[in-house]
């Protein structure tokens, strides 16, 4: 994002899990995460859960529907890092910057996601690694999309 500010920080890290209430008892209990949420998320076909770890989380993602992405990716590679997601201050413009580049995007513009708006950079693009970008709080996409 070369005209744009880098990242803030990084705002979560992605697992995907077969089921979050097999993989809680290891990162609640053993390693003393606390649970922040867990919420179904129909439109993406998850079940999420948020858990904090410093200034950041990681999120558990269960499919609930065999036929999505993140369903062929457990299918496919098994239980493991999905993702990894990045707070900007103006996604928009991050994204615009990022095209300019020639970087593949999945999302060419911010959408609604559990934890406001969000974007994700293609795995080509990333090597091999899928990022989210997600907008901080109080940007313009929370405006635009009608969110907190």
């Amino acid at each position: 994002m070369t005209g744009s500010q880098p990242p803030g920080r990084i705002h979560h890290v992605a697992i995907v899990v077969r089921s979050i209430e097999d993989a809680l008892p290891f990162h609640r209990d053993r390693l003393g995460l606390a649970v922040e949420r867990i919420a179904d998320i129909p439109a993406d076909r998850v079940r999420i859960a948020f858990l904090g770890v410093g200034e950041s989380r990681i999120e558990l993602v269960e499919p609930t529907d065999g036929g999505t992405g993140v369903a062929r990716f457990l299918e496919a590679r098994g239980e493991g890092i999905h993702h990894v997601c990045y707070e900007v201050e103006n996604l928009a413009r991050a994204l615009g910057d990022l095209q300019r580049e020639g970087v593949e995007l999945i999302d060419t513009a911010p959408r609604a996601g559990a934890e406001g708006p969000v974007a994700f950079v293609h795995p080509r693009a990333g090597h091999g690694v899928l990022v989210e970008l997600i907008e901080a709080p109080g940007g313009p996409a929370w405006k635009a999309l009608g969110l907190g």
